[in-house]
């Protein structure tokens, strides 16, 4: 017996949505086992999001972000000895390296990035083209056929 989702009567009635069954996929394997570090997705509006990964530790400099073929990723991790003669007695806040991807749907894109409190703030916004849009059609009335 298997455990696999088969995601084909889904697909009998949608079309276009190929990569649909590849995030779906990734997310049954659960790829990047990504628990750390910790994050929240929130919708601030109906085209406006935002990720807040706790960074705690992290400076502006030790993280990266970019996008590439529509998945954002965030990386982070010391970027070498910060000089500091510490011995560490115990060492509660993780700051061991990570990286966290997600995937944006189309006509999201990053606006700005920002880390305050241990908190990288990252903002998303839909943008959706006119052509893209919803339209009209209008149903006109029947005209007869002119015959000569």
């Amino acid at each position: 017996m298997s455990n696999a989702f088969s995601m084909t009567p889904l697909f009998r009635q949608s079309i276009g949505f190929d990569r649909f069954n590849d995030l779906f996929e990734s997310a049954m394997r659960n790829e990047a086992g990504s628990s750390y570090p910790p994050y929240n997705v929130e919708k601030h509006a109906d085209d406006r999001y935002r990720i807040v990964i706790a960074a705690a530790g992290f400076q502006d400099e030790d993280l990266d972000l970019q996008v590439e073929r529509g998945v954002l990723t965030v990386t982070g991790g010391k970027r070498g000895d910060t000089g500091d003669n510490v011995t560490y007695l115990y060492q509660g806040i993780a700051q061991r390296s990570f990286k966290l991807s997600f995937r944006l749907a189309d006509h999201i894109e990053v606006k700005g990035a920002n880390l305050v409190n241990g908190l990288l703030n990252i903002d998303l916004e839909r943008l959706v083209p006119e052509e893209a849009k919803a339209k009209r059609i209008p149903i006109g009335a029947a005209r007869p056929v002119l015959e000569n």
